[in-house]
């Protein structure tokens, strides 16, 4: 039976979700990245084998992990070193690290692996070609690699104390795509079926690291202990994610890429607003819900941050987890429009993190009506960074005001509301924010202030003609074409634009990466400073020989508490 929707829900408000408060208290759901791609690979019937693993006593070699898909071969090769403890750094500037990878499109031959081994563990100092599709780069886990070898050594499972402590035991400090070091362009592969959603590159070369670092310590617990050693048990080596250490790399991503970032969110307010249209839910969906929500506690429950930003953010997200058990131990879910009307009373009951919480749990009991969104996450419109210069004056400053129509009345001069500043590091040709009253930053300044440049472009426009097309105005002021651009790609995409000031004083980066790694799927976002967090991926995840339908999309639920 066809699932009945309201015709009368509309999407939320860009003015509301697009605020960096509310971005940065998103959550990962089922459109999420990771679990894209563990459902495509789960439903395709995937094959996975590891067909070579040269890997020593000490830790050290190479190893190839394959992924073979209904029309491709991809494959994970991975370098393995033995690196000083002095040198183990999460830092982008780093030179060396515990192990080093690229995802190789195809089966490589021994002629690869000789290339790569000489440009993969250098990273940066390396180039890799178009064969390779990602490079990156992990470190263990100073608190557990050691624990987990002395303990599996002496025939004993690892304390789990520890292990929720950390949560991985490698952590990722790069995952490069897209042309980096050379790799393959993405749009020489965006027409594949399984790559066109966003990062499914990226995703699919974490979900083979996962692999790897389990059974590199597994064989480095074997040497070390003989017959005494035993390998860690299947709860055990479930439990772990993959760590990342992320900095502000990622944060400039979401503003130079308007369209595909309203693509994201706009798919995800979709699929909210089509599950808050369903006008009764069956009992086998709230069953559904209520089991995901208990078991999303635990995932709650074991979040862990050090940063008094996130600190109160978790404090307030456990209140308000509390708050929606007395709220659903009734019969909130037996009314009309059950779901628009949970997220409405979240609205005014939680906070933005417990609202996030909810708009992405309800999505859970109904992949039927929301799976099929994914494709429409990629950014496929190549014309669409083409300026229409026969656009008309007026229409222009019509969409400006639309989505900076708040930026309009700021005092652009006041310190407080220009104090950061973005640039390019001249070391690592990172992005960096820095503060413009307190650093040489300001001359090497990037266009990453949109709201300001809105503002400036509209002041610049009030004395042209309505009729006059953009053009003309942009030959006399070609300073404002990334504002031009960006307003007419608005026209189209409501959710382009973030609306509040990114080089605010108050502004908190860490917003940024917290929206991108929610897309991806990562959990357990830990704030380190406002510039870097570290997070979770895979935790829970199925290991690629264990991978099926049954387990490709809740693993990232803790079982037990349903």
């Amino acid at each position: 039976m066809a699932t009945s929707l309201s015709p009368d829900i509309p999407l939320r408000d860009p003015a509301r979700v697009m605020r960096l408060s509310r971005l940065g208290s998103m959550h990962q759901c089922r459109l999420s990245f990771m679990r894209v791609l563990t459902r495509r690979m789960a439903q395709e019937g995937w094959q996975f084998a590891r067909p070579v693993f040269n890997i020593d006593d000490k830790g050290v070699g190479h190893a190839v992990y394959s992924a073979q898909g209904p029309e491709r071969t991809y494959s994970l090769v991975v370098f393995a070193h033995d690196l000083p403890p002095e040198m183990r750094s999460d830092r982008v500037i780093a030179t060396a690290w515990d192990a080093t990878f690229t995802l190789f499109d195809g089966i490589p031959s021994e002629a690869d692996i000789e290339s790569l081994s000489q440009n993969v563990p250098y990273q940066e100092a390396g180039r890799v070609n178009e064969k390779s599709l990602s490079v990156s780069r992990a470190n263990r886990s100073v608190r557990l690699w050691e624990h987990f070898l002395e303990a599996l050594s002496r025939g004993e499972q690892p304390d789990t104390d520890k292990i929720e402590a950390v949560g991985y035991l490698m952590r990722t400090t790069a995952v490069y795509g897209s042309g980096k070091l050379g790799a393959s362009d993405y749009d020489a592969i965006s027409d594949r079926d399984e790559l066109r959603v966003p990062f499914q590159v990226e995703m699919l070369s974490v979900f083979l690291t996962r692999a790897f670092v389990r059974d590199l310590v597994n064989h480095m617990a074997r040497a070390r202990g003989g017959d005494k050693a035993v390998e860690m048990s299947p709860e055990i080596a479930g439990s772990l994610g993959i760590g990342n250490s992320t900095g502000l790399g990622l944060g400039p991503f979401i503003v130079n890429h308007p369209l595909l970032f309203n693509n994201w969110i706009e798919t995800r307010e979709t699929a909210i607003q089509r599950v808050r249209a369903v006008e009764t839910a069956t009992a086998d969906e709230i069953s559904a819900f209520r089991q995901v929500f208990a078991r999303s506690q635990a995932l709650v429950a074991n979040w862990r941050s050090e940063h008094p930003v996130q600190i109160d953010k978790l404090a307030a997200l456990r209140t308000d987890i509390t708050r929606l058990q007395d709220h659903l131990s009734g019969d909130a879910l037996d009314g009309a429009q059950p779901w628009d009307a949970l997220v409405r009373w979240s609205e005014t009951a939680l906070s933005e993190e417990g609202q996030e919480f909810i708009a992405s749990l309800i999505l859970e009991p109904y992949g039927a009506l929301v799976d099929d969104l994914a494709p429409s996450l990629a950014d496929v419109d190549s014309e669409a960074f083409r300026i229409d210069g026969r656009m008309p004056i007026s229409k222009v400053r019509a969409l400006i005001e639309a989505s900076f129509g708040w930026a309009l009345d700021v005092d652009w001069s006041a310190r407080e509301n220009c104090a950061r500043a973005w640039y390019v590091s001249e070391e690592k040709l990172e992005p960096r924010v820095g503060e413009r009253f307190e650093e040489p930053i300001a001359p090497y300044e990037t266009p990453l202030a949109p709201a300001r440049d809105a503002a400036a472009a509209h002041t610049a426009l009030k004395d042209w003609t309505d009729t006059k097309p953009i053009a003309a105005f942009l030959l006399r002021h070609p300073e404002h074409r990334h504002t031009i651009r960006r307003a007419q790609i608005s026209a189209t995409a409501p959710y382009s634009e973030i609306r509040d000031n990114t080089i605010s004083a108050e502004m908190f980066p860490v917003d940024f990466l917290r929206v991108k790694l929610a897309f991806f799927g990562a959990t357990h976002f830990d704030p380190r400073s406002d510039r870097w967090v570290r997070i979770s991926m895979y935790g829970n995840a199925p290991y690629p020989e264990d991978l099926s339908p049954e387990n490709a999309d809740y693993w990232v639920y803790p079982e037990g508490l349903s």
